[in-house]
C-alpha cells in the first residue's frame, strides 16, 4: 500500500511553500469538470511515470502525489510510478472529492453533459444483473450467470478498489476527451 497524506495536510505544504508535484489521474473529461487547484492531469490508461519523473518541479527526493476522485486510480497509479522507480508516490486520502468536501481550492468547468465514469459503470453492471435474472428466469436458467458475474465483479472492486470495467469504461471515446462528437446524454433526475 502506498503511503497516504490527507487533503488538509498537501495544502498545508503548498501553503507553506513546498514546491509540489499533484497528478490527477482521472480522465480528461473528469479533470475538465472539477480538480484540486494545483494538480495536472496524467490519466491513468496513459500514465508515462517516465515522463512524468522527468518532467517534475519538485526535487527527484520528494514525494510526487497523486489524486483521483476517491482514491482508488491513484493507489494503482502510484503502484506504476513504484514500478518505475519512484519511491516517493503518495496517495491524496479520498482523492478529489475528499479536497473539495473540505472545502480546498479546485478549479470548476462547465458541467459536461454527460454521464461520469462511476455513473456509466454502475449503470452497466445494474443492466448487466437486470438483464441477466429475467434472461435466467424467463429464457433459460444459465443466462443467471451474467448476473453473478457482475456480482463477483462488484465484490472484487469493493474489495481491492480495482474495477477493470470502470477502466475499460474510462478509455471509451467519450470518456477520453478523443471524441468531440461522442456524448452520453445526461440521466435527467
Amino acid at each position: 500500500m502506498p503511503a497516504t497524506i490527507s487533503p488538509d495536510a498537501l495544502l498545508a505544504e503548498i501553503n507553506a511553500g513546498a514546491t509540489v508535484d499533484l497528478i490527477d489521474v482521472r480522465t480528461p473529461k473528469e479533470f475538465a469538470q472539477v480538480h484540486a487547484t494545483p494538480a495536472i492531469n496524467q490519466p491513468l490508461d496513459r500514465l508515462d511515470p517516465g515522463a512524468i519523473l522527468a518532467d517534475r518541479k519538485s526535487e527527484a527526493g520528494s514525494p510526487l502525489y497523486i489524486i483521483c476522485h476517491t482514491g482508488a486510480r491513484a493507489n494503482d497509479a502510484a503502484s506504476k510510478m513504484a514500478a518505475a522507480g519512484c519511491e516517493h508516490a503518495v496517495v491524496v486520502e479520498g482523492g478529489t472529492l475528499a479536497w473539495q468536501k473540505a472545502g480546498l481550492p479546485v478549479v470548476t468547468g462547465t458541467k459536461s453533459s454527460g454521464i461520469d465514469v462511476q455513473r456509466q459503470t454502475q449503470l452497466t453492471i445494474g443492466i448487466g444483473v437486470l438483464a441477466g435474472s429475467l434472461l435466467g428466469m424467463f429464457v433459460d436458467p444459465r443466462f443467471g450467470y451474467i448476473a453473478a458475474f457482475m456480482g463477483a465483479g462488484l465484490m472484487m472492486a469493493g474489495t481491492t478498489g480495482l474495477c477493470p470495467l470502470a477502466s475499460l469504461i474510462a478509455k471509451l471515446p467519450w470518456n477520453s476527451g478523443d471524441c468531440s462528437s461522442c456524448v452520453v446524454p445526461k440521466a435527467k433526475n
